[in-house]
């Protein structure tokens, strides 16, 4: 995408990566990692589920990292609303859930590759 830089983006969690990606969408802060770039092995799948207005309902996973749990830390829509499309097949995360540059640089928790309003335009 044209004027946006290559940006790897790391979610860790108890010393471990949960998910990398250079391919993140941010909405309202949050990195939304494509499902294929999570490790799917650390999630369970929680009974918690929210609503936002504009989103739709979200579901969410227990990051569990060597016994270690840190529940509700990731969540998904799996239908979101027409206005959230974007984020369809996308997990983020929060919960002391850290997400930063692949570099080790934090700048990633307030930039994104992308965002929502782009991408559809």
């Amino acid at each position: 995408m044209p004027g946006f830089p290559v940006m790897t983006v790391r979610a860790t969690w108890n010393g471990e990566v949960i998910a990398e990606s250079d391919d993140t969408l941010v909405v309202e802060r949050n990195h939304y990692f494509p499902i294929e770039d999570v490790r799917r092995d650390l999630l369970e799948s929680s009974p918690t589920q929210s609503v936002c207005p504009w989103k739709g309902r979200a579901n969410y996973y227990t990051v569990v990292v060597d016994g270690q749990r840190n529940p509700d830390a990731a969540w998904y829509y799996p239908s979101p609303s027409k206005a959230a499309a974007g984020i369809a097949g996308r997990v983020a995360f929060w919960h002391g859930v850290r997400i930063t540059r692949a570099d080790g640089d934090g700048a990633a928790e307030a930039r994104g590759l992308r965002r929502l309003w782009r991408r559809s335009a």
